[in-house]
């Protein structure tokens, strides 16, 4: 999903509600960052496969 898709589907109670329990902000400023905005990290890979060696270290937003 794009950033503008993201800003225009989700608003700042969506990040709340997808963030819950996680340490980070949760303004309007970061809804094209929100959770459901990403691609699912296994079907990106997969898809990858014949181009990369597929490791998944870590993940940090911020």
């Amino acid at each position: 999903m794009s950033r503008r898709a993201a800003k225009q589907r989700f608003d700042s109670d969506d990040v709340h509600k997808q963030t819950l329990g996680v340490e980070c902000r949760k303004d309007s400023g970061v809804i094209d960052e929100i959770p459901a905005a990403y691609k699912d990290i296994d079907k990106v890979m997969e898809h990858q496969s014949d181009l990369v060696e597929v490791k998944q270290v870590l993940c940090i937003k911020g």
